[in-house]
């Protein structure tokens, strides 16, 4: 099958593209076009799956651009966002050009080019913190940063092209993913770089519960609802089910690494009070009954298990070279 990834040089869409290549699919990777050619974090993908992919360098806010790129494609799985919460309190305008803008871009080019699925990415933060749990997929929308109601604006915009147009759009809904090649922005490559190099580990708040989900079994998501027609006007989230506290999750990266842990408060990096999400537990059961899914990592062992792949990543010297754990990354 012609599969269309956007995104494709990010953390997730990088692995999206390496396990479509895996089963067997042709992939156009739609990355971020730069002057520096790179293909983000495609180029430390194996030769095999390099080679494999017709790489496509562009920007999903031009809708010429975006054009030439669906042209030709079966399915698109829509990964290219913004993402970083604390930067979107910092530039909420690109936010709404990127997600939105960019949403739009994709599902026009899909009507015109009669594509059979269009998956929309989500995110567990447009629930805000958990009014209950498990978080199911009837559970009121709260977003409570401006890269949140981004994405709330994209889902619901996915969604109406369906009901409006017939366009063939799921919204898949991962939560906390976490595993090799993620930003640093994001708590748990912040605690391992910082703990990797020595530092005691500067953080937010420490309460906030997450559904961390380990990123194979989010790309494995996203293969399912590739070849999902059951998803097709719906929304379904990926998470493992399972949740732990940020400094839990410290502690827990500590005891694996064999290091001492020295936590301190960073007030740089604590959300205002409003915005922080306290509290994100998946209910995976619609991924199991609509794309026959299920999290391959589960529980506080398979949390451990992930975090041991993602340790083992990270200690690699080339690898933590990439991250400045000395610096905040907004």
């Amino acid at each position: 099958m012609k599969i269309l990834v956007t995104g494709a040089d990010g953390f997730i869409g990088s692995h999206v593209v390496e396990t479509l290549v895996k089963s067997g699919h042709e992939v156009r990777a739609f990355v971020l076009y730069n002057s520096f050619n790179s293909w983000g974090w495609l180029d430390d993908s194996d030769k095999s799956v390099r080679e494999s992919i017709d790489v496509f360098a562009g920007d999903i806010r031009d809708p010429h651009g975006v054009d030439n790129a669906v042209s030709g494609q079966e399915v698109i799985l829509n990964l290219a966002a913004l993402i970083a919460i604390p930067y979107s309190y910092h530039s909420p305008d690109t936010y709404i050009d990127t997600n939105i803008k960019g949403t739009l871009n994709i599902l026009q080019a899909a009507r015109r080019h009669e594509v059979s699925r269009v998956i929309q990415t989500s995110t567990s933060e447009v629930y805000g913190t958990a009014q209950y749990i498990p978080i199911d997929e009837k559970h009121p929308l709260h977003p409570q940063s401006p890269y949140a109601a981004s994405k709330v604006g994209a889902d619901q915009l996915a969604l109406s092209f369906h009901a409006s147009f017939k366009t063939p759009v799921g919204v898949l809904r991962p939560f906390n993913t976490y595993g090799p090649r993620q930003s640093a922005r994001a708590v748990i490559p912040t605690i391992i770089s910082q703990l990797a190099t020595g530092r005691e580990v500067k953080l937010g708040s420490l309460s906030p519960t997450r559904d961390f989900s380990f990123v194979q079994d989010t790309a494995n998501g996203f293969l399912a609802a590739a070849m999902s027609d059951a998803i097709i006007g719906q929304t379904v989230n990926l998470g493992s089910g399972f949740e732990i506290s940020i400094q839990e999750t410290a502690e827990t990266i500590a005891r694996l690494m064999n290091v001492e842990l020295k936590l301190a408060n960073d007030e740089q990096r604590v959300r205002p009070e409003s915005s922080e999400v306290e509290r994100l537990h998946a209910s995976i059961q619609k991924a199991k009954e609509v794309l026959g899914w299920q999290p391959q990592l589960k529980g506080l062992e398979g949390f451990k298990a992930g975090l041991k792949q993602t340790i083992d990543w990270f200690s690699n010297p080339t690898n933590l070279a990439r991250y400045k754990a000395d610096r905040y990354n907004l």
